[in-house]
């Protein structure tokens, strides 16, 4: 339909990127990506990123939920949650409201896990020296 612009889904997988396929890049999307190839860049999705066992992103990975069966060499930011699969390796730090790791996972770097509408705790007060008798 010539015109017409159609509102893509983010729930639905619109771009593939199929095993022995290589991009340079920074990809934008605004629907979810598979990726069962190699990506050199950095990845930011409104959608969902889906990383095959036999895919890896050397990236920086942004998106709605991600889920990793493969490897990510790079930073992650999933608005959602972060589902690590018992083949999936994460060499970078992650930011996320929720995480999954399944037994065989691998995370190596800090995770930060921010709720929203949870307050940050005050500072603990501090303990009170006794004096020694």
């Amino acid at each position: 339909m010539i015109g017409k612009k159609s509102k893509l889904d983010p729930s639905k997988t619109d771009t593939l990127i199929g095993e022995g396929t290589v991009f340079d890049g920074k990809i934008s999307s605004q629907a979810s990506i598979r990726l069962e190839g190699e990506v050199n860049g950095d990845i930011d999705c409104e959608g969902d990123v889906i990383i095959g066992e036999k895919g890896l992103a050397r990236s920086n990975v942004t998106a709605r939920d991600i889920v990793l069966a493969g490897r990510i060499a790079g930073n992650v930011t999933a608005k959602g949650k972060l589902i690590i699969k018992s083949s999936g390796v994460l060499q970078g730090d992650l930011q996320a409201a929720e995480l999954s790791v399944e037994p065989g996972g691998v995370l190596h770097g800090t995770s930060r896990m921010e709720i929203k509408g949870v307050a940050e705790p005050a500072p603990a007060a501090a303990i009170p020296q006794s004096s020694a008798v």
